[in-house]
């Protein structure tokens, strides 16, 4: 019994400690996740509270349990439009761009620590993936707001590229304790992993997509069906032999596609399921590691890195992506940048101990070391990065808070929630406000009390206002309610002026006295902007015309509907 109270002492500690801890995040900058590692070290043997755990297969269960959680939840909120841009150059990397990072860190591996070509190289493919914890955890807990470009490819390739990894490292294992097949073998198991995980995941998912909006539950239990299925698909592809990672996010995918009143009640059970995931996750693998034991290839392992940071990852993004999609210089160098390690890694680094392999230790300490640089460098300077980089957007207007109202199964009223921060509102009545037809005031508050709005009640500064309306009212009522300081940064990024992207470029042209080739004379701005840009256009996207600068300001799909104009 006094084991029993000390678990749930110790574990409701840790999770409450980690949980206050991640306000140094915000204040310091510390990645979060480097957070909750330091406090698994912290107690552990070695550290204040002295816990002894070195059981690598409960660590390597919690490990799958967990990242098969963030997976899941990864997955439902990925939306299907942005894999137009996103899924062949992030499918690339997360194939061909983990072969060449785990190649070039295992060639180097093998010189550093005096090994052979295969021990080299499962180092290089234990910490050759990028991890779906740390890139879904960094972009959106650090409030970095990317290009769509840009940020679905990284996202894409964190929750695809597990397969490849798990392949190379099972492969080399096999090969070091003499059990490999033979290469028919070998290429099966690799079919089978990405084959099974992709039928599976989306076939399995689209089922269960249709079976959640179609059932008539009690609100919290879609939560629970949706993570038992996402844990059938999960099962049932490892089993026959394909990875359950892939399979799971691309579940996820399909559920969270599926529009209807059952989102509402998943993703916000998902969103703490998938904290819970990380902080469990990494304070286990921080309980695991001997920091002292660690300390001994502290040098070595640093030199892994650096050289994974700095040569790897960057030569896999040059050749895995440059030469076949259009991305520009400073986006593959933002790329290159956030190839951020994490569990993955670490997890992976628990096979050769089960395996029984020769210098076991050696890899599970390196990718231990890797994975804690990788956090402090790439994911401490991921936001000045961005910057740098020029491929963070401006912080999008959004609801302070939003709720669905319950009404229809499908495309639901919602219930917006507004401030008014704008001047230009300032004693406007509601009656000349330019609203989307079918959206409507329900009620104003101000100073605490609640006003019944008519069409002559004139607004004033720090009046919140409750909108009814649709998702497709959402690019309207955000530019009506943007605040000063976030209207200010968007025209400094976008431009002052914005031109409709159905202008004709003949008539742009006679404006401002600029020259047209004879293909680009009955060009919309829209199709000119997406010539330039080689197809695909993003928010973000620019284009240097004659002295002027255009940016893509808004799209609705496929299409570019707003364009800023910026002049040198």
């Amino acid at each position: 019994m006094d084991s029993i109270n000390s678990l749930f002492l110790l574990s409701g500690f840790l999770l409450a400690l980690s949980i206050l801890a991640s306000r140094l995040s915000s204040m310091a900058g510390v990645p979060l996740l480097l957070i909750f590692l330091g406090l698994g070290m912290l107690a552990g043997e070695e550290g204040l509270l002295g816990i002894q755990f070195d059981d690598y297969s409960l660590a390597f269960l919690i490990g799958h349990l967990a990242l098969a959680m963030i997976l899941l939840d990864g997955g439902l909120r990925t939306r299907l439009k942005t894999f137009r841009v996103g899924f062949r150059p992030a499918l690339s990397l997360a194939t061909l761009g983990v072969f060449i990072t785990s190649s070039l860190v295992g060639v180097f591996a093998m010189w550093l620590f005096d090994l052979s070509l295969v021990q080299g190289l499962l180092v290089g493919a234990i910490v050759g993936s990028t991890d779906a914890a740390a890139v879904f955890s960094m972009l959106s807990g650090r409030g970095v707001n990317l290009n769509e470009r840009v940020g679905a490819t990284l996202e894409i390739e964190s929750g695809t590229n597990d397969p490849m990894a798990i392949f190379l490292t099972l492969m080399l294992v096999e090969v070091l304790v003499g059990e490999i097949g033979g290469m028919g073998e070998t290429l099966l198991f690799f079919v089978q992993q990405f084959g099974l995980g992709i039928v599976i995941g989306v076939g399995i998912g689209w089922l269960s997509a249709r079976l959640l909006s179609w059932l008539d539950l009690a609100p919290g239990l879609y939560s629970l069906l949706a993570l038992g299925l996402g844990f059938c698909v999960f099962g049932l592809t490892s089993a026959l032999g394909g990875s359950g990672f892939l399979a799971i996010y691309l579940a996820g995918l399909m559920i969270g596609n599926r529009p209807g009143r059952h989102l509402n009640f998943i993703l916000p059970v998902h969103d703490g399921l998938a904290w819970l995931s990380q902080i469990g996750l990494f304070l286990v693998l921080g309980l695991l590691v001997t920091p002292s034991e660690m300390l001994d290839y502290a040098l070595p392992a640093l030199l892994v890195a650096l050289a994974l940071i700095f040569i790897a990852r960057p030569l896999a993004v040059l050749v895995a992506v440059k030469p076949f999609f259009k991305f520009r210089w400073r986006e593959i160098g933002f790329i290159a940048w956030v190839g951020l390690r994490g569990a993955v890694p670490i997890v992976l680094a628990i096979f050769p101990v089960i395996g029984g392999v020769e210098n076991a230790s050696l890899y599970f300490n390196v990718a231990f070391a890797v994975v804690l640089l990788s956090l402090l460098i790439q994911g401490g300077s991921l936001p000045w990065m961005a910057r740098r980089m020029k491929v963070e957007l401006p912080p999008s207007v959004t609801p302070n808070r939003r709720g669905p109202l319950g009404i229809l199964p499908e495309n639901d009223y919602e219930m917006f929630v507004y401030e008014v921060e704008n001047g230009d509102l300032e004693d406007v009545p509601i009656r000349l406000l330019r609203f989307p037809s079918g959206a409507l005031i329900s009620a104003l508050f101000r100073e605490h009390a609640m006003l019944h709005p008519k069409g002559s009640t004139r607004l004033r500064l720090g009046d919140v206002i409750c909108v009814i309306g649709r998702t497709d009212d959402l690019p309207a009522l955000n530019r009506l309610f943007n605040g000063d300081a976030k209207l200010k940064r968007e025209r400094a990024f976008f431009g002052t002026f914005t031109f409709d992207g159905e202008a004709q470029m003949r008539d742009i042209a006679d404006a401002y006295g600029l020259t047209l080739s004879p293909g680009e004379q009955d060009m919309t701005l829209a199709e000119f902007i997406s010539l330039r840009v080689g197809g695909h256009p993003v928010v973000g996207d620019d284009v240097d015309w004659h002295g002027i600068h255009w940016v893509v300001s808004e799209m609705d799909g496929n299409k570019v509907t707003r364009v800023g104009l910026r002049l040198y």
